[in-house]
């Protein structure tokens, strides 16, 4: 039987800010994540999506967290193909232009290479300190299976090893009822985890809550069922409160999930206002009830 650590994709939300789960006296962000590392054992941070970390934040990140707290880290968007921004880039590495975002493809291949290295090197500090659980890979809906995409998955875990990566699919087309079999066969084979999402069905970015092991390390994202899937207001998409009874739902099928791995890591990406926290709360306390289910207990401030 594994360990299930439960944690949320964010501790720094303007509405969780605003929402009143922290105490009054906590402030700065140094007590926040103080705070919410005594709260909860895991974290993920998305905002190295939206640009790569300086290495002094990452440092500060693993010296204000206790022992055995974990971080995973989502890739930044140049790295997952998505369209990024030039101000994100390093000052040096942003190319002259209109401003227009931009693709890998886009680029210098001399830029990209710098791109990979320094956001890797940035991390090395969480690593050193034995607090970097996954760098997330969430693929773009434009990323379908095949053997081209399968190649650069594959091209993401080389470039980032030792550091391990997890990846997350928004193309329905491999997690197909036809497809399916295939995509578990090609992470187990390499000993990618194989990250789970809950999320609202029916959109071109639909995936199915397919729960599967595919290596020591698993990964479950809830994304929440917002009725505002499309919108382009963060907090509407992502603006989900689960209720108990989905919450118990689902605690069987992570208890099994975590009989099949090592440790599972489960994260409530519903963030707004303190709906990720109160539900990832709730689910740890479900889950630590369940006989023959391990749930890593919050750490000691």
């Amino acid at each position: 039987m594994g360990e299930i650590l439960v944690g949320t994709a964010s501790w720094t939300d303007k509405t969780l800010l605003e929402s009143g789960w922290y105490p009054p006296g906590v402030t700065t962000p140094e007590e926040r994540l103080r705070h919410y590392a005594g709260e909860f054992p895991l974290v993920e941070v998305d905002s190295t999506y939206y640009a790569p970390p300086a290495e002094a934040t990452v440092r500060l990140w693993a010296a204000r967290t206790p022992p055995g707290f974990v971080f995973d880290v989502k890739a930044f968007s140049l790295l997952t193909r998505h369209p990024t921004r030039p101000a994100a880039l390093p000052k040096d590495l942003r190319p002259s232009g209109d401003g227009k975002n931009l693709y890998a493809r886009d680029l210098d291949p001399r830029i990209v290479e710098q791109v990979w290295e320094r956001f890797l090197s940035a991390l090395l500090p969480l690593r050193d300190a034995g607090k970097l659980g996954a760098v997330l890979f969430q693929f773009p809906r434009w990323f379908p299976i095949g053997r081209a995409n399968k190649h650069y998955i594959l091209e993401c875990k080389r470039r980032c090893e030792p550091l391990r990566i997890s990846v997350e699919f928004r193309n329905h087309t491999w997690m197909s009822e036809e497809n399916r079999a295939e995509t578990l066969d090609f992470l187990r084979s390499y000993g990618l985890p194989y990250v789970c999402v809950d999320m609202p069905q029916g959109y071109p970015d639909s995936v199915p809550p397919v729960v599967a092991a595919t290596s020591d390390l698993e990964v479950v994202r809830f994304h929440g069922h917002s009725d505002k899937w499309t919108s382009h207001d963060v907090h509407e998409r992502f603006g989900y409160h689960y209720s108990p009874e989905e919450l118990e739902r689902w605690a069987p099928r992570l208890r099994d999930l975590g009989a099949e791995a090592t440790t599972t890591h489960v994260l409530m990406n519903n963030c707004y206002r303190d709906y990720a926290q109160t539900n990832a709360r709730q689910l740890a306390a479900v889950l630590a009830g369940m006989p023959d289910c391990e749930v890593r207990p919050r750490p000691p401030r």
